[in-house]
């Protein structure tokens, strides 16, 4: 599945040659599409976490003000929940609330459906910074995608859902 002539040769064209000499008998298919997700995954990771930092949030404490927000209204879930939606332990999950309720982002209080639980909500600044927050790293990733047309982009996401459903079974 190596480079077709026409097309420009990426890093991990470099690395399928290499084995291609030394271990010809490996099928590297495989390497080729999750070492350019790696790649991908790595360098929208960094810009994203750049473009976060402007809001004066890392990319992690995005990710909670995101998924309150995402929640609807009133923009509340348990720490429980929160955890479970970013796949953190409750430990790290303490940790950003910690951060994220000193900068007067969130705010948790006692659950009025659950008197021995926690509830965790977006304060208006909360809401403001996510909602500005979201456009700042959606502009990103649509201007990388802008490397390929709309009908390839959705073909894209669509190979890439076949393969996380097949992954996560």
């Amino acid at each position: 599945m190596s480079a077709r002539p026409e097309q420009r040769k990426d890093p991990v064209d470099a690395i399928i040659e290499q084995w291609g000499r030394e271990r010809p008998d490996l099928d590297t298919a495989a390497m080729e599409v999750f070492g350019r997700v790696q790649r991908l995954s790595r360098a929208m990771g960094d810009r994203l976490e750049r473009a976060y930092g402007e809001y004066g949030v890392s990319r992690g404490e995005f990710d909670v003000l995101a998924a309150l927000r995402r929640s609807g209204e009133p923009y509340a879930l348990s720490p429980r929940r929160l955890s479970a939606t970013l796949m953190l332990t409750t430990g790290g999950m303490t940790g950003r609330l910690d951060k994220l309720e000193r900068a007067g982002l969130l705010r948790r209080s006692p659950d009025p459906h659950d008197r021995r639980g926690l509830q965790v909500t977006l304060t208006e600044q909360g809401l403001r910074l996510a909602d500005e927050a979201v456009g700042a790293g959606l502009a990103l990733q649509t201007e990388a995608l802008s490397a390929l047309d709309g009908d390839r982009v959705e073909q894209l996401a669509d190979l890439l859902r076949e393969l996380l459903l097949a992954t996560e079974r």
